[in-house]
């Protein structure tokens, strides 16, 4: 009865009362075809002992990102994290602490949020910034919808070096709002023209940096050129630790600044959860998304915090919300705290230099050989290679001896003729087995 609480009797019940008969009902706007005609093949029962020999079974199967040399990147970045991050935030007074429906008995976790957007406007060079983004992707969407309201205009640009998956969530919450998206086909050269491409009908321009393909941005010449025509410049940052060594996005004139912050105190974890970064100038404060946590004096002159700004659905009325994200990631938000007041900036910018360094290590010694083209002027900590034949079936020779060596843009960019280029990433966590593992699985793997 704990997981099968409802008799026949209950369902059918529930079934009248909605006025449908059978629970198939409930899925007929659901395209059939997705539909599972039978059961899974799965056995009815189980002992207890059993299902734990199964269900290990199946996760031997996976690769952990730690167990291999990993060169793995697109958005999703394998760092060290401190076991103390995992020791505090597991903390009960943190752990279960949830969204501060009642502000002023919810102190600890209002200023938590309020130090995470402290340290965002810091990273990001911007005014203000909130606490209350999912991941960079659905960011991004927001920061849109965002310019829309302070532009008055429904239409964006986004640059062919915006990570796919960010690029198909900004276009999925922009039909939904019948808004116009542009975007420009991806530039593996980071020589695209964004300047050419605006128009007086933008909202904003959409741009990554570093750039999908590893490429950095001075971002000063698209900001001026925005400017002039009335339209926002959108910075995402998918490598949250590169802020440690390039210049943040608004020191070179980003209106809104979005990203993911998963690379500072949050492990891999299979894709999720992320946290996501939204920060911009005071003057937008408004039509900010979300939710932003302020600091106040008690009426005894004490320090505490309040919710300064609480437009979600969930605070106001849904024509009258900035935002429809309902949740935020705290506990992401103060792992990603943790981590970064326990690097400092002088700790930031030495894991930033070190990210830096072995990248470069990887990239000058895969120059030498001669039979693979670094694409990069410039990059972090990630680059496109161009090798000879298919970069997807060469990430599979590779991962067959034991070596995992970056993800094929083919992958996340089909159908784009782009089959011959790999992204490779090079964080602190590399050693120099782990490149020299890395040349020798391509030695192999290119012969094969």
């Amino acid at each position: 009865m704990r997981y099968l609480p409802l008799s026949s009797d209950d369902r059918a019940d529930m079934l009248a009362r909605i006025g449908v008969e059978t629970i198939d009902d409930l899925y007929a706007d659901a395209p059939q075809d997705v539909l599972l005609k039978t059961p899974l093949d799965l056995p009815r029962r189980r002992s207890e002992i059993e299902v734990e020999r199964r269900l290990s079974a199946l996760s031997a199967k996976n690769v952990a990102a730690g167990a291999k040399p990993f060169f793995v990147g697109a958005g999703a970045y394998k760092h060290h994290v401190p076991a103390s991050v995992d020791h505090l935030i597991q903390r009960s007074e943190f752990l279960t602490s949830y969204t501060p429906y009642q502000p002023e008995i919810s102190q600890g976790t209002l200023q938590v949020l309020f130090e995470f957007q402290t340290q965002v406007a810091n990273l990001t060079g911007m005014e203000v910034a909130n606490a209350s983004m999912y991941d960079g992707s659905t960011a991004t969407a927001e920061a849109i919808l965002m310019a829309h309201r302070v532009t008055r205009r429904r239409k964006a640009l986004l640059s062919g070096g915006l990570h796919p998956h960010y690029a198909e969530t900004a276009r999925t919450l922009s039909d939904m709002a019948e808004d116009e998206i542009v975007l420009l086909p991806p530039d593996p050269s980071g020589a695209e023209d964004l300047i050419g491409a605006l128009d007086d009908s933008l909202s904003c321009l959409v741009v990554q940096n570093p750039d999908f393909f590893g490429h950095l941005r001075d971002l000063r010449p698209l900001a001026e050129a925005c400017h002039k025509k009335g339209i926002l410049l959108v910075a995402v940052v998918t490598e949250v630790v590169s802020l440690g060594l390039i210049e943040s996005p608004g020191a070179m004139g980003a209106d809104i600044v979005v990203g993911e912050g998963q690379s500072i105190g949050n492990g891999l974890n299979f894709g999720g959860p992320y946290v996501g970064l939204f920060a911009t100038r005071e003057k937008f404060l408004r039509q900010t998304p979300g939710r932003l946590c302020g600091q106040t004096l008690d009426a005894e002159g004490r320090r505490g915090f309040v919710l300064t700004l609480s437009t979600r659905e969930q605070h106001i009325r849904r024509e009258k919300a900035t935002s429809n994200i309902c949740t935020n990631s705290g506990l992401c938000a103060l792992a990603f705290s943790i981590h970064l007041s326990m690097l400092g900036a002088t700790g930031l910018k030495q894991l930033a230099l070190i990210n830096h360094a072995h990248a470069v290590a990887l990239a000058e010694a895969l120059e030498k050989r001669g039979d693979v083209e670094v694409l990069n002027r410039s990059f972090f900590n990630e680059f496109t290679l161009r090798v000879k034949g298919d970069a997807a079936a060469l990430v599979e020779a590779m991962a067959a001896q034991g070596v995992l060596g970056g993800v094929p843009v083919s992958r996340l960019l089909p159908g784009a003729g782009l089959d011959d280029l790999l992204l490779v990433a090079s964080s602190e966590i590399n050693t120099d087995a782990d490149r020299a593992a890395f040349l020798a699985a391509l030695d192999r793997g290119m012969q094969q």
